[in-house]
């Protein structure tokens, strides 16, 4: 069940996108996919991008192919920061705090799915989990301040798979030792993020602050998330769903955080995405949320876990 875009029949699109110039935009993930196809949507505008991208020839290549698109001026960097190393997330946030003077959206794009095999982050962390949620964790931990000066936003790229797991978090083995699947261990981690997301804007709305926080999903989108290192069954399946056409394209996956990142007059306490069949594509506006993702018990629980977890103590 979808619900009615606010933008029409054709949903949200970045015609909608004003001069963006004097903004500053942060994307993790972004030399490639989703991530890469929203800076240029932001550079096209005059925007400001930071990547924080854990591959510094792929970031290379993907700055220079932006700059080739939007001139030898465009305002594009990269810091090196790998999710996967809570280290790397510290020192990637204090080098962007010395670049940047304000961030108007952090957009916590980056993500892995459906590894094959279980496997551990640098800190002993389910790699979904480790990745997914906990290095974005800290990270917008580490630049609140930065982002509360600015009065700025965070966007929490989700996904459809929140649906398709536990419908919760798994406190009792995080780690899933004992039944280690793909897929329900990487809709296990987009649900933490969203759940952490939502708990944000509660402490956000409990302490005044004006930071803002969306969360959404690109749908089904032709990107390189589906890597190698996922099972046989997994890739064939997914490349068989491109080949029929039920997957969109990177750009359009990219709407949604874009939006996220600049509209005015979204809900927070919302999901956004593609709206058509089944949410794999169509218009962008606002779908259904299913309220297991609001149990505030579960949301306190992880938040201090989190916390426990990553050795942030937040400041807010």
């Amino acid at each position: 069940m979808n619900l009615e875009t606010q933008f029409g029949p054709g949903g949200w699109t970045p015609e909608r996108l004003g001069n963006l110039t004097g903004k500053t935009y942060v994307i993790t993930g972004a030399n490639t996919g989703t991530g890469f196809e929203a800076a240029r949507v932001l550079l096209s505008k005059g925007a400001k991008v930071v990547m924080l991208n854990r591959n510094p020839d792929k970031s290379a290549v993907a700055i220079a192919a932006l700059k080739q698109e939007f001139g030898s001026n465009a305002k594009v960097s990269f810091v090196r920061m790998d999710l996967a190393e809570l280290d790397s997330v510290r020192y990637g946030a204090a080098e962007l705090l010395h670049q940047v003077s304000h961030i108007d959206a952090l957009i916590c794009n980056g993500a892995i799915a459906q590894l094959a095999k279980q496997a551990f982050t640098a800190d002993g962390f389910e790699s979904h989990l480790g990745v997914n949620h906990y290095g974005h964790f800290l990270l917008c931990g580490l630049l609140f301040e930065r982002l509360e000066q600015s009065k700025g936003r965070i966007v929490v790229v989700a996904s459809e798979g929140y649906k398709m797991g536990l419908k919760t978090i798994q406190f009792d083995d995080m780690n899933w030792d004992r039944n280690y699947d793909p897929n329900k261990t990487y809709c296990h981690s987009k649900l933490a993020q969203m759940m952490f997301a939502y708990e944000l804007q509660d402490k956000i709305q409990q302490a005044n602050s004006e930071v803002e926080v969306y969360v959404c999903h690109p749908g089904a989108s032709n990107t390189s998330l589906i890597r190698d290192n996922a099972s046989l069954a997994t890739r064939l399946t997914w490349s068989l769903m491109v080949k029929m056409g039920l997957a969109q394209t990177a750009e359009r996956g990219a709407y949604p955080e874009v939006m996220c990142a600049t509209e005015d007059n979204l809900k927070q306490r919302a999901y956004y995405g593609p709206t058509g069949r089944m949410n794999f594509g169509g218009p962008v506006g606002e779908c259904r949320l299913e309220p297991f993702v609001l149990d505030k018990e579960v949301l306190t629980k992880l938040w201090a876990l989190s916390e426990k977890e990553t050795s942030l103590r937040w400041s807010i």
